[in-house]
């Protein structure tokens, strides 16, 4: 409830007003009294009647209900020195008299609210005092209401509404106050809040009142599922991918993995030389890499809720010193070749110019013929 409503604040006024007008008297005269400002309570918080002007001898304090102080409407009494309460016809188990005086009453009830009466004894003779208390209600937590809890981010958009008679509500997003921006809108009664756009960000969102006592009620919170991504997809290979290239040995063991920033969690698909594998997971290895599985690859990331698709790709090509001889299944490095060949024209120069060495020797040391020539005798 509102205290600055006008029936409350005509209320308060009067009172303030009719107790400084007894004031004076009261004091001159060493009447005791009721202080007013203690003559306003609210249901379910605790409540002091505070007694003014008593002498500090006092022998008794008796509270009674009602516009008299008799025996009948007494509530409970007090006697200082010998700390003894009694209580009476009116006690409902909720009141007590403290050292002071003051009549105390723990959870208060609208039906509290009426005439009070003290009774002091002084030793010397009894003052009573009366005054009206008026238990008010205390306006209860809000209601809050949102279209959706289910969004996608920098697609969808919420509304929320605060049920509730208060004129002051403030707005918490993900805990944080919020006002008016490009972002969001707050309707001009306070009571209606906006978001454009969502963010992954916006988790949580509640509304918040200031009570009559100047204590903060909050609504229950809404919890939001923001569904965003996949964002920031990267690819690691093993062995490392250079260039968007990996290069890597027959036989050899090809580790590669795509992982996203995505809710819900991403789906995987594969892609070799433009045909769908069968591998649906983040990570996939080739336990001993084949002619067959050289080529581009392509990971594809996608979440089902945003639509939203992404890739990476890459290329794995046999390395660059591996030239591979096939010769009855097995194969000679490129080392292994270049040697082979050194050798092989070495050993024909070798054995060439043998031959000719042979040849020149032979033909330089054979002798000539002479004609044969017949003589008649």
């Amino acid at each position: 409830m509102d205290l600055s409503r006008p029936r409350c604040r005509l209320w308060r006024e009067l009172v303030l007003l009719a107790s400084l007008l007894a004031w004076g008297t009261r004091q001159a005269s060493g009447q005791i009294y009721i202080s007013p400002e203690s003559l306003l309570g609210f249901k379910g918080f605790r409540t002091v009647i505070v007694l003014e002007n008593a002498t500090e001898d006092a022998l008794e304090f008796s509270w009674h209900r009602g516009a008299n102080d008799t025996e009948d409407n007494m509530i409970v009494s007090y006697k200082p020195p010998s700390n003894f309460w009694q209580t009476g016809p009116m006690y409902r188990g909720r009141e007590n008299v403290t050292t002071l005086g003051n009549l105390m009453i723990r959870r208060s009830a609208l039906s509290d609210t009426g005439n009070y009466t003290v009774r002091v004894d002084t030793g010397n003779g009894t003052q009573t005092a009366t005054g009206w208390l008026e238990i008010q209600d205390v306006e209860g937590k809000p209601d809050i209401w949102a279209n959706a809890t289910s969004l996608v981010e920098d697609v969808d958009s919420v509304a929320a509404i605060c049920y509730t008679n208060a004129t002051t509500v403030k707005w918490y997003v993900d805990f944080t106050l919020v006002s008016s921006s490009d972002r969001m809108t707050i309707s001009p009664d306070l009571k209606t809040l906006v978001i454009h756009r969502v963010s992954r960000y916006d988790r949580t969102l509640y509304c918040e009142i200031d009570s009559i006592l100047e204590i903060p009620q909050n609504s229950k919170i809404i919890s939001l599922t923001v569904a965003y991504g996949p964002d920031n997809v990267r690819l690691s290979t093993s062995p490392i991918t250079s260039k968007g290239v990996l290069s890597a040995k027959i036989g050899s063991q090809v580790m590669m993995e795509c992982d996203a920033i995505s809710k819900p969690s991403p789906t995987y698909q594969w892609i070799h030389n433009g045909s769908l594998l069968s591998f649906s997971e983040a990570s996939v290895t080739l336990q001993s890499l084949t002619w067959d599985q050289m080529g581009k690859y392509r990971c594809i990331v996608a979440n089902p809720v945003t639509q939203l698709t992404l890739y990476r790709e890459f290329q794995i090509q046999l390395s660059r010193d591996t030239t591979p001889v096939v010769n009855r299944g097995f194969y000679i490095s490129g080392a292994k070749v270049v040697w082979l060949i050194v050798f092989t024209v070495l050993g024909s120069v070798y054995f060439c110019g043998i031959l000719i060495y042979a040849l020149i020797s032979h033909f330089s040391t054979r002798q000539p013929r002479l004609p044969s020539i017949c003589l008649r005798t």
